[in-house]
């Protein structure tokens, strides 16, 4: 019976380059480069001199994107919402080796990426990536307090290229193909980060680069100019499947849109104009539906005419307002409005800060410097459908995640956020951690529960105020505001020295760690077979436990004393996986009996572990 293997994200790069030119391999399966340049014909660069964006380090960082994980992810079922109905995820963890993780699972599923990584001023926490054990590395790093990266230092920029790089690598493997990464970045690095994006999605896969204003006035930010501005960049997969547009259903602007019927949102404009070509034909009596007159009135000293003739005016009577003694025709909202790359309050609806949305919830501010909920709002309602994946692997203090939500309670959508982070330290003179939160973490988790909660209080008075709570509509218990929470960790199963004492010394000895339980095993098979996001059902089979994960394709037994009846019944189930316990039978001949009927039954798996 083999065993569960993990694969090198290497190893499947070099499996898709047989499949293409299978001529370029040698006999031991090594790849022939000069074969590879013949075969690939004038495409080859072998000009010694070249444009090229490249570091100290950046080998190495390429290198340790493509080094499988040592870690899993274990289920904290307590500090979750809902665990057994929702599809939402929160994990905590080095989103390094989070990212790798997830790429069986959700390779091409994602199709919104938003993140705002550290922006390297200097005193923000820099991910110190250990090139020799990740897990290590990340276990250590969670019993520090934060780090800075000073400009003093002479690997100011070069720390940071290399931890965004092996990191975006990850992300683009995860994107659907017509699927879009919003990065939001300050002047210092956002060069950088344009050319590290030119090399991994490709130059002509640029989007646009996204110039939010985010202050009104004022600031100290340098000495010379006030920056009142950040970008927020953006890249595709492929930007040959991309179409950016505002659904008709987004709320742009309380400002822009104010008033609704039954053809859609729509804003006033007057029916007179003084600055117009002033025509008498346009002077005349309009009446309303209580018999009040109305006449254009006199602007500036001077006489202003209707921009509508009476015949227009009688067949669209229905399309005037009367209000404020004034008389307005409806202007709608159109629909597939193309987005605009200048992000100002009157483009996207932003009336309150970042701060402002984290305080409505906590009533302290327990974050520095989050990004508004209807910034991140914006960008999914241009980029996302209603059942889409959403990732945010720097989520901070979980914005994306309260978008989310918010957008699917108000256009009926039932989007998925991942959203990831490191437990990075508050400081102890921090209002968080006076308010009992030790790590950044427990805000992001507390900020999903609070700001779900309220998304479905707020949407149920709305709909009550309206009288428009009946089947037709959205049922505000039924919006996702669940989310299960995993923990990056070491892997639940125990690695044995390679030595020939260390082989002879494993014979009698668990591959499965004593300390976690066969929920944290299943889980970390999941992620290896890529069936992460499926539904489990336990079940028992002659007092055995069984775990069906999607609807049967997978079934993992990991008890002790199987028995020949247990296999005859999960045979009869037909999954097409099967993963043991190694351990789990009594000897190898009731192992070997295990694999034969199972085969011919059809199943077309077995493993072990």
């Amino acid at each position: 019976m083999d065993k569960v293997k993990d694969e090198n994200l290497a190893d499947q790069n070099i499996i898709k380059l047989k499949e293409l030119f299978p001529a370029a391999f040698t006999e031991g399966e090594m790849i022939d480069f000069d074969v590879l340049k013949t075969l690939l014909g004038e495409n080859v660069d072998e000009k010694q001199e070249k444009y090229q964006f490249t570091w100290n380090g950046k080998s190495d960082t390429i290198r340790l994107a493509q080094k499988p994980s040592t870690g899993t992810l274990m289920p904290d079922k307590e500090s979750s919402k809902s665990w057994d109905t929702t599809e939402n995820l929160y994990i905590m963890g080095d989103n390094l080796e989070v990212l790798k993780l997830l790429q069986k699972t959700y390779h091409n599923k994602i199709k919104m990426i938003y993140i705002d990584p550290p922006y390297n001023t200097g005193g923000d926490f820099v991910y110190k990536d250990n090139f020799k054990d990740s897990i290590k590395n990340y276990i250590e790093q969670t019993n520090q307090v934060l780090r800075t990266n000073p400009e003093t230092s002479g690997r100011y920029h070069t720390d940071w290229l290399n931890m965004m790089y092996s990191r975006l690598l990850l992300a683009r493997n995860l994107l659907t193909d017509d699927g879009v990464i919003f990065i939001s970045i300050g002047e210092n690095e956002q060069t950088n980060i344009s050319k590290i994006c030119e090399e991994i999605f490709g130059e002509s896969n640029f989007i646009a680069n996204f110039i939010w204003k985010k202050k009104q006035g004022g600031g100290n930010d340098s000495n010379n100019v006030v920056v009142e501005h950040e970008y927020i960049i953006s890249y595709s997969k492929n930007s040959e499947e991309v179409k950016f547009s505002l659904d008709k259903n987004y709320k742009l602007s309380d400002d822009l849109y104010p008033f609704s019927d039954e053809k859609g949102e729509y804003g006033l404009v007057t029916l007179d104009k003084a600055s117009i070509q002033f025509s008498q034909s346009l002077v005349f009596e309009i009446m309303d539906q209580e018999g009040k007159k109305y006449f254009p009135r006199i602007v500036g000293g001077k006489q202003s005419c209707w921009r509508w003739g009476k015949e227009k005016v009688k067949n669209d009577f229905n399309q005037l307002v009367f209000k404020n003694n004034k008389v307005y025709t409806k202007y709608y909202r159109p629909e597939g409005v193309t987005p605009k790359s200048l992000l100002m309050d009157s483009i996207y609806g932003r009336t309150e800060t970042g701060n402002d949305d984290i305080k409505k919830l906590f009533e302290i501010n327990p974050f520095s410097y989050p990004k508004p909920v209807m910034l991140i709002k914006h960008f999914l309602s241009i980029a996302s459908s209603k059942n889409d994946f959403i990732l945010d692997f720097f989520s901070g203090s979980s914005t994306t995640a309260q978008a989310v939500m918010q957008l699917n309670a108000e256009d009926g959508g039932n989007r998925k956020f991942i959203m990831v982070q490191l437990p990075e330290l508050t400081d102890e003179k921090s209002e968080a951690y006076k308010a009992g939160y030790k790590n950044i973490c427990e805000i992001g988790e507390e900020r999903i529960r609070r700001a779900g909660d309220q998304i479905v209080r707020e949407f149920s008075e709305k709909l009550k105020s309206l009288g428009m709570l009946n089947e037709n509509i959205v049922d505000p218990n039924r919006l996702a505001i669940g989310f299960k929470v995993f923990k990056l960790d070491s892997s639940n199963l125990t690695p044995f020295e390679g030595t020939r004492e260390g082989i002879q010394a494993s014979l009698d000895f668990e591959t499965i760690s004593k300390a976690r339980s066969d929920k944290d095993v299943l889980y970390e098979i999941m992620l290896k077979y890529g069936v992460f996001d499926k539904s489990i059902n336990e079940f028992k089979i002659e007092d055995k436990t069984v775990y069906s994960v999607g609807a049967g394709y997978l079934l993992v037994c990991l008890d002790k004393n199987i028995t020949d009846q247990t296999v005859n019944e999960i045979a009869k189930l037909k999954p097409r996986t099967v993963i043991f316990d190694e351990t789990g039978f009594k000897d190898d001949n009731a192992k070997d009996n295990a694999i034969y009927t199972l085969l011919k039954a059809g199943v077309e798996e077995i493993k072990s572990i």
